[in-house]
């Protein structure tokens, strides 16, 4: 009788493993709904190169939105369209890197009701600077307002044009004290992004935004005018915070303002940001210790930051399954 009790409960065990192993296989994947529209910092390569990542080691959906032209090749420059929005709707993570654009009322719709559905949002570099609207002023709150509600700050300053790509600027460091998963892995580093400056002299990050990483300018424009009460050497470079907008539910961000695509050939650059995006989507506990995998997919060889046509010409969108 005994043996029999036994063997019953061997077959709940079992059954009870079974169906959990199942929920765990059958859990359905996040959709991560890239929003890319730069014309300086290369986010067309750097932004993919995430998402193959993600796609490996989270099975996620993967949407990427780019600047196009009008024949469907990739245009950093045109600052009035970004492809494929309506994703939005159906996103679990908005990752947004964007600089000045002045998309039309239908497209830019898609992101602020994405922002105010409650939601979680990654930012990278300009998206302090997302949107310049110069001449509707129905639009024009957008410009910093938003950013800085969102994200949490809006384009100030950073400390000076200098060797663009061909030296490290800010020598990135841990904050002391500072406990996050989304440090995991995450040794300090030099950065080829010019520190932005976002707290300090007459500017505070907003709400409860919370530091992780601290930069110092390595070579400052600030400091050889003597500025540097209104703009020190050292800033942070990522935190996070919440943003509750129309949704009662306070929805998970996190930013950094590093993002030269230089920056990303660096693993705890690569291991930052992909446990942000962990973060974000409250799956902290899937860190590893060392954080998340950064290895490439496949090769990552980025143009150089910079104005103009420095892009790589005739990139068609990449559509990864």
């Amino acid at each position: 009788m005994f043996s029999r009790i036994l063997s019953f409960a061997a077959l709940l065990l079992i059954g009870f493993s079974s169906c959990t192993s199942t929920e765990t296989k059958t859990e359905k994947p996040p959709h991560i709904v890239f929003v890319i529209g730069d014309e300086e910092y290369r986010s067309e390569e750097s932004m993919p190169m995430l998402a193959k990542i993600l796609k490996r080691e989270l099975n996620a959906d993967i949407t990427l939105c780019y600047s196009v032209d009008s024949t469907g090749t990739i245009d950093p420059n045109r600052l009035d369209h970004i492809e494929g929005l309506e994703a939005l709707e159906t996103a679990d993570l908005m990752v947004m890197f964007t600089r000045f654009r002045a998309l039309p009322k239908e497209e830019a719709k898609y992101i602020t009701d994405y922002a105010e559905s409650g939601k979680p949002m990654v930012g990278f570099r300009t998206a302090t600077h997302a949107f310049m609207y110069k001449t509707d002023s129905t639009m024009q709150h957008l410009n910093n307002e938003w950013t800085t509600k969102v994200f949490g700050q809006q384009w100030i300053t950073h400390h000076g044009h200098f060797a663009d790509g061909h030296g490290e600027l800010t020598s990135v460091s841990l904050l002391p004290n500072v406990e996050s998963p989304i440090l995991k892995g995450v040794k300090p580093f030099d950065a080829f992004s010019w520190l932005y400056h976002v707290d300090g002299g007459d500017w505070k990050l907003y709400g409860d935004s919370k530091p992780l990483l601290e930069g110092l300018s390595l070579k400052s424009n600030h400091e050889a005018k003597g500025q540097l009460d209104k703009f020190p050497l050292t800033n942070p470079v990522a935190w996070t915070k919440t943003y509750a907008g129309q949704s009662s539910t306070p929805a998970r961000v996190f930013f950094t303002t590093l993002g030269h695509p230089y920056d990303f050939k660096n693993e705890s650059m690569r291991k930052l940001a992909l446990n942000g995006i962990y973060w974000a989507l409250e799956k902290e506990a899937s860190i590893p210790e060392d954080g998340v995998n950064a290895e490439f997919v496949d090769a990552y060889e980025p143009n150089n930051s910079g104005m103009g046509d420095k892009f790589k010409h005739g990139l068609k969108p990449v559509i990864i399954k």
